[in-house]
């Protein structure tokens, strides 16, 4: 009978030690959250009837550099890089290159020229050769309206 005693008391002991329960899995870590992209910039509406054009020089001329630009403008105001003020923005002047990102601040280089005081007039290096001109207004964070308001593409010569 002992026998017995000790089985049954080894077999309960043995299932209060372990329960009679599955052992309960460990829950998974949460995965990381991926951090989110930055959404771009709201693009700023154009101002009706805006219109962009060369005042000097024209398509076709023969300059030498430096060249002074004038900038026309119509439909719009101008207004330095960083303010806000309705219906306007800011020139900028692409030089031998194409139409910038729509949704992104318009880059800063060589082909990519900013006139964020609010200029609408400049002097600018241009080296010999023939160089395609276009004007490009950019809103108070140098990003083009939607829709953009563009000049014409000129073609100018610059003579030695």
């Amino acid at each position: 009978m002992r026998i017995g005693i000790t089985l049954a008391l080894a077999c309960s002991v043995g299932l209060v030690a372990c329960g009679d329960q599955a052992p309960e899995a460990e829950a998974p870590e949460p995965a990381a959250a991926e951090p989110a992209a930055p959404s771009p910039p709201l693009r700023t509406p154009a101002p009706e009837g805006a219109v962009l054009y060369f005042i000097s020089p024209n398509d076709g001329d023969e300059i030498t550099s430096p060249v002074n630009i004038l900038f026309g403008l119509s439909g719009a105001g101008v207004a330095p890089a960083g303010i806000v003020f309705p219906d306007a923005g800011h020139h900028h002047m692409l030089v031998d290159i194409g139409m910038p990102p729509e949704n992104i601040p318009i880059p800063e280089d060589a082909n990519h020229l900013h006139f964020g005081l609010g200029q609408s007039e400049a002097m600018v290096e241009l080296p010999p050769g023939e160089h395609q001109l276009q004007l490009l207004f950019g809103d108070h964070l140098h990003i083009p309206h939607d829709p953009p308001v563009a000049s014409e593409v000129i073609t100018v010569t610059v003579v030695e």
